[in-house]
């Protein structure tokens, strides 16, 4: 005989998983959208390439940076511009940029760039084609930028302690896809294998933008120093990532998409479930996450934030990782079960930081057990938003008591529970939100309080037999079926609904923000208010021209010795 009998477990109940205090501590994993990339260009031995580099001594022009998959060539098209320091904004209704990009689908001709060079640099006000599949925007970190020119046309390599205090020379203000502005749809690209998985056609945009980045800074530097200029180190490089301002806009994206969100969250908690289900972890396992747990610590030891929520977030973190070195030194990983040991002492002593933390690192070592997820992270199940009119109010009404029961419970007459409005703002095109009762916005309010709009069909339902249908339910009542939907949809994905009020006095939309930007691969969240937030994407990764096999994947946790 050998052993106990198999561990029964199942994925973590939504009520736990969907709270937004748990949602805003996510981080980044194996099926994050940018290892997702990486790994995959690696195994197909992506070729990469510059061959238009059209940048004058004042630094403005543009540039074509190539990326030749087994089928396909993408494009980069950059455009760098001389932007007036009173022109400089990360906010959305900004009219000028440090540069403008698209991801153009195969390589652009003479006729191509002159299209793009009329319409790229004005974003939102311009209009591009079905030929491209992003439009995107970045303004330099001023201080950081004309310090390392200044080094680089020295001679010098930048100040480390410099570099990772900002963590980028860029940051884009938005990068738009899926039929914004004349893009290609999702639909156009969502059966090419390069781009299944969720927001590929985005990722490779920017990944492509930061070997942009890094050009031309060396060319700026070059233009300064002349022979005396040098090259950024390549280790040096590999700690810059690109920023990101992101804000309101992207919060109600989690809502409006209850399908694709909830293909991400259990895709994740299958992952978990398929670790915590390894009844032996061979000595190469533990090494493994041991290391990666120490590259964690030592990035989380330079994510800086002056958000009071933040800050006590980074300061509960750093104690849990204390607690967790000392828990490991006395725990024998070799016994039976020991990740789901591990996950089971966490839920009891950790914050949700350190406990989603703990999660994401649970992953490394089994990419066997977890990379196959990935091709279930995007939706292609259009049938599900189809109302079904033959079922019975009664099985309605027990799908919004096991989905909903939390809101049923609350005060909906409460001007605390109500007190925010989401609304589109004229100007941008922007999801926004204000205050219901000091704003004129209610009757602007858009569908994005689904725990709100649950009651009142259970409310609405109280009065009608439970033999009757959805359909006889919906004609006396249109003004519920967004939310008859989205309850139908609960029934075939758990982890579609937010567990939270999206309305409350109290809302964080940085929660809803962070959620999104953890899937992306995003790390060392900085939010500015509670309702933008600061990140860096691709910090530590190898640039095109580096990618191998051996590096695709763990560049996001740091080496021991070196910075982040």
């Amino acid at each position: 005989m050998t052993g106990s009998a198999p561990l029964t477990l199942t994925v973590r109940d939504p009520k736990q998983v969907m709270r937004l205090k748990r949602l805003g501590s996510l981080h980044q994993c194996r099926l994050s959208f940018m290892r997702i990339l990486t790994r995959r260009m690696a195994d197909e031995a992506w070729e990469f390439s510059c061959p238009v580099f059209n940048i004058g001594a004042d630094g403005t022009g543009h540039a074509v940076y190539c990326a030749k998959g087994p089928e396909r060539t993408y494009s980069l098209v950059a455009f760098a511009h001389d932007l007036p320091a009173e022109m400089r904004s990360d906010r959305v209704i900004a009219e000028a940029w440090d540069a403008t990009f698209t991801l153009f689908d195969g390589i652009p001709d003479a006729n191509d760039i002159t299209r793009l060079s009329q319409n790229v640099p004005l974003q939102e006000a311009g209009r591009v084609s079905e030929s491209e599949l992003s439009l995107s925007r970045a303004n330099r970190s001023v201080r950081l930028w004309k310090h390392v020119v200044e080094a680089l046309a020295a001679g010098q390599q930048p100040d480390p302690e410099q570099l990772a205090s900002v963590g980028y020379l860029m940051r884009t203000t938005a990068v738009y896809g899926s039929g914004k502005f004349g893009a290609a749809d999702r639909e156009v690209i969502a059966d090419r294998p390069e781009f299944a998985a969720p927001f590929q056609a985005e990722m490779l945009s920017v990944f492509l933008t930061r070997g942009f980045v890094r050009d031309l800074v060396e060319h700026e530097a070059r233009i300064k120093g002349g022979a005396a200029a040098v090259p950024l180190n390549p280790e040096v490089a590999g700690q810059l990532g690109i920023g990101n301002s992101t804000g309101l806009g992207m919060a109600p994206f989690i809502v409006n998409h209850p399908m694709l969100f909830n293909n991400w969250i259990m895709a994740r908690e299958q992952a978990l479930l398929r670790v915590r289900q390894v009844q032996r972890a061979t000595q190469a396992e533990i090494d493994q996450f041991i290391e990666m747990l120490g590259r964690s610590s030592r990035s989380i030891e330079h994510w800086h934030s002056q958000h009071p929520v933040q800050v006590a977030k980074l300061g509960a973190l750093g104690d849990d990782l204390t607690a967790v070195f000392r828990y490991l030194a006395d725990l024998d990983l070799s016994k039976e079960y020991p990740w789901d040991q591990l996950v089971r002492w966490a839920e009891a002593r950790l914050s949700e930081e350190g406990q989603e933390l703990l999660v994401s690192l649970l992953m490394e070592p089994y990419g066997h057990l977890v990379d196959d997820l990935a091709a279930e992270l995007s939706d292609d199940n259009s049938d599900a938003f189809v109302i079904d009119g033959s079922m019975a109010v009664g099985t309605l009404n027990d799908l919004i008591q096991n989905s909903y029961g939390w809101a049923l419970e609350l005060d909906w007459s409460n001007r605390e529970n109500c007190a925010r409005a989401w609304y589109v703002s004229a100007e941008k095109l922007e999801p926004r939100i204000g205050s219901r009762f000091e704003e004129p916005i209610t009757d602007y309010e858009q569908p994005l309080a689904p725990a709100r709009d649950a009651a009142a069909v259970y409310g609405a339902l109280g009065a009608w037999g439970r033999d009757k249908t959805v359909a006889d339910f919906l004609l006396r009542h249109p003004e519920h079926r967004h939310t008859v939907r989205r309850v139908q949809i609960s029934a075939m994905a758990p982890y579609s609904e937010i567990q939270d009020n999206t309305i409350g006095e109290d809302i964080l939309p940085i929660d809803m923000l962070r959620a999104k930007l953890s899937f992306f691969g995003a790390t060392h969240f900085d939010p500015r208010s509670d309702r933008w937030v600061r990140i860096c994407m691709f910090q530590g990764a190898p640039y095109p021209n580096e990618l191998t096999q051996d590096n695709a994947d763990y560049w996001v946790y740091p080496g021991l010795e070196a910075s982040p």
